[in-house]
């Protein structure tokens, strides 16, 4: 196995680094993975086994996962189902030394996003993850990229356009900053406390009224005639999403 060749860097939405977790029995492929992983400068943790692999995934939130099918406690395709129970999307990219069709067909049947057989290169792994985060729903930036992507709504912060589906969108400069924080920050839920403070830095008064307007403009204005991504958690915030 040798080391992977330098690519533009990957990043989330806001420039910090992609989560990636490894899942893997074998500390010693975990260790190699995770080095390779890092040095395209992203976020790694690892998990040794199935149960570890849920506890860490619930608490550090991928965005990409590397797993394992055969594992001692929880294999890798139980892991995936009760991710997917849990409505967790997180794209996985399957690691195996089964290599018949038949077990490729599984593990893209159960809900696994690519399939890697051992032994590998390091080189396939990192093309294939990287290839992975840009099909998925996950909102990325590329370097020397002023775009950022959720779904099929792009937002670009040097012309400050804005495309829904190919479609323009006319937006106010409040407007623009207000979709430009949910888009740093997509399938997160962000109070209205902090939307004041990020985007209007309480010039209101803390009144969080004017949050409700604004995201009732934006809503007029990005889901018209299209599948709601703007949604209200009750009682928390609000949250952008990726309609698939």
């Amino acid at each position: 196995m040798s080391q992977p060749a330098a690519a533009p860097r990957l990043t989330r939405a806001d420039g910090t680094p992609l989560r990636i977790l490894v899942v893997d029995d074998e500390a010693s492929l975990t260790d190699l993975l995770s080095m390779a992983l890092r040095y395209e400068g992203w976020d790694v943790k690892s998990a040794n086994g199935g149960q570890d692999a849920l506890t860490t995934a619930r608490e550090f939130k991928p965005d990409a996962m590397v797993l394992d099918v055969m594992m001692p406690d929880l294999d890798g395709l139980q892991v995936l189902s009760r991710l997917r129970q849990n409505n967790d999307d997180t794209p996985v990219l399957f690691l195996t030394a089964k290599d018949s069709v038949e077990d490729r067909v599984t593990g893209l049947t159960a809900g696994g996003d690519d399939y890697v057989t051992k032994p590998f290169s390091l080189e396939e792994v990192v093309a294939r993850l990287r290839g992975l985060i840009r099909r998925s729903q996950i909102s990325i930036s590329e370097a020397g990229d002023s775009r950022i992507v959720v779904g099929d709504l792009v937002l670009d912060e040097e012309s400050y356009e804005v495309h829904r589906a190919g479609r323009p969108i006319e937006l106010t400069a409040t407007e623009f900053e207000l979709l430009r924080f949910l888009m740093r920050n997509p399938r997160r839920v962000l109070s209205k406390a902090q939307i004041l403070d990020r985007v209007w830095s309480y010039d209101f008064g803390g009144k969080s009224s004017v949050v409700e307007i604004y995201i009732s403009y934006l809503r007029k204005k990005i889901d018209a005639g299209e599948t709601p991504m703007i949604h209200t958690v009750r009682g928390v915030g609000y949250v952008i999403k990726p309609t698939s």
